[in-house]
């Protein structure tokens, strides 16, 4: 009765039951599938079109669930620790859920079902996927193996001022262009900033050792980097610091501290803001916003067990179609047809093809039949959370992929580097109060600080001796021995390798 409360408050299930009759004249199997991503208009047209083909090709059909951003992690929490039925979710802090038991292992089923799959995604995703005791519990995003993160901003001001981007890779390099674009441009939010913040420690090499919402970190590229609470260090200080001047000046949006973490708002006037990607991702960027963007990297291009980990794809650790669930995940890693699907909706309602065959995206029309300008698709996939990138097709319109944009991102991912610590994983499930009281004090501190929202001279040490009550030097030294253990079992001292 719960999850069919949970599928009709979403307004989004499939219309395919259960009980319904393959192509091979079986029954099907339903799965329950919850991912992140604003509910759709045409969601459940999709759905229906979805299922009409997956019935065929395996006798599977799925209810699509899209779960709004703000509201996923609470929603996956809530069904996991109510052990509420589902089959296959997007898994947001994959390394935690994994610990709990709440992901089924895919060892044995990848060299099976799900071979096919497991063949045609790049290795090093796999050796990054898979936890302290051999095992791979989530199917990995084949896209871009290192996420940069990229300062973004409108070509048009670029243009305008005569901005060369590629010098401004520090915080502090930032402050005249936003005092200017302050003066001269009011229409403009000099710099966004959401609760979720930016991990700008990482222009300083660091990455976290787990989670991002335990804030420790080692220098990726540093061979025996110690394990520190970033808060304590000199550089967080300076960075604090700077956000803070940067607020005060009335650079930062004044509610950043607050604002939930979302895509990029269609003609939002925003002069500088920093996201994650890969190769190009600046088209991708300049189709939500509406308007076209150039970016820049910021960091190197380095493979990092948080960036092969950024979009995941679980089995309920308690489904009762783990063989259907995997066939699914298989197709969706492996044929053109459904993966696009996902991605794109249906060909003729949602997009069309040009003579490059490229997608060209039909604008949702009003009742008279007229394009509603800047409005939200009808729908549109979350890329990201859905399966392989190298089979969708590229896009068209105002702002064209090149037509070897896949092989661009093949040569890219040839030239990342490996983290140190790529594949370690902290087990920390001994340490389960110190861990929920140190997640409290973050979610206490971490928004209003890294937004510049408060001041750092008195808010910061509050913050790091709050910390300490909660027990994270514990989990420090507990984190930096079996940081050690690793390192010996995998001799990581060495100079950091490519990742081709």
């Amino acid at each position: 009765m719960l999850v069919l409360m949970l599928l009709s408050v979403t307004g989004c299930f499939s219309g395919t039951d259960v009980g319904e009759q393959s192509a091979a004249g079986g029954k099907t199997v339903n799965l329950i599938y919850y991912t992140i991503g604003d509910p759709d208009k045409d969601l459940r047209m999709v759905n229906d079109k979805i299922n009409e083909v997956l019935a065929k090709k395996i006798g599977v059909t799925v209810s699509y669930i899209k779960v709004p951003w703000q509201e996923y992690s609470d929603r996956l929490n809530t069904l996991v620790s109510a052990g509420t039925p589902f089959d296959i979710a997007f898994a947001t802090e994959y390394t935690t859920y994994a610990q709990r038991g709440a992901w089924l292992k895919l060892n044995n089923y990848l060299s099976t079902v799900g071979k096919e799959m497991y063949d045609t995604i790049e290795p090093v995703f796999w050796d990054g996927m898979r936890m302290d005791d051999g095992g791979i519990y989530g199917v990995p995003t084949n896209k871009e193996v290192a996420v940069r993160d990229q300062w973004m901003y409108p070509e048009k001001l670029v243009k305008k001022y005569g901005i060369d981007i590629s010098k401004y890779t520090t915080l502090e390099s930032l402050e005249p262009l936003l005092k200017m674009i302050k003066e001269k441009e009011p229409a403009y939010q000099p710099m966004e900033l959401d609760k979720e913040s930016q991990n700008f420690f990482a222009l300083d090499g660091y990455e976290y050792v787990s989670e991002k919402t335990l804030p420790l970190m080692v220098q990726a590229l540093v061979p025996g980097s110690q394990v520190v609470n970033i808060f304590e260090t000199k550089e967080a200080r300076r960075i604090l610091d700077i956000l803070r001047r940067y607020y005060v000046e009335g650079y930062i949006n004044e509610d950043a501290g607050m604002r939930e973490s979302q895509g990029l708002k269609r003609g939002e006037l925003v002069f500088w803001k920093a996201a994650g990607g890969g190769p190009l991702s600046e088209n991708s960027w300049s189709k939500d916003r509406g308007y076209k963007l150039v970016a820049y990297p910021v960091t190197p291009a380095l493979i990092t067990t948080e960036s092969i980990r950024g979009g995941v794809m679980a089995v309920s650790a308690d489904t009762k179609h783990p063989v259907e669930s995997i066939k699914f995940l298989n197709l969706l890693n492996t044929d053109p047809e459904v993966r696009n699907l996902f991605n794109f909706g249906i060909e003729g309602v949602h997009y069309t093809l040009d003579a490059k065959g490229q997608v060209v995206p039909i604008p949702p029309k009003d009742n008279q039949g007229n394009p509603i300008p800047d409005a939200s698709p009808s729908y549109a996939g979350v890329q990201y959370t859905q399966g392989n990138w190298f089979i969708l097709k590229t896009m068209g319109g105002q702002y064209p992929d090149p037509l070897d944009k896949w092989d661009q991102f093949r040569a890219s991912n040839k030239q990342a580097v490996k983290s140190n610590t790529l594949g370690f994983t902290p087990d920390l499930s001994r340490m389960p109060i110190q861990m929920e009281n140190i997640q409290m004090v973050w979610n206490k501190y971490f928004p209003s600080l890294m937004t510049g929202s408060v001041n750092v001279d008195t808010v910061l040490p509050k913050f790091n001796q709050e910390l300490k009550q909660a027990g994270i030097d514990e989990v420090r030294i507990e984190v930096q021995r079996q940081l050690d253990a690793w390192r010996a079992a995998h001799n990581t001292a060495s100079a950091p390798t490519a990742g081709g």
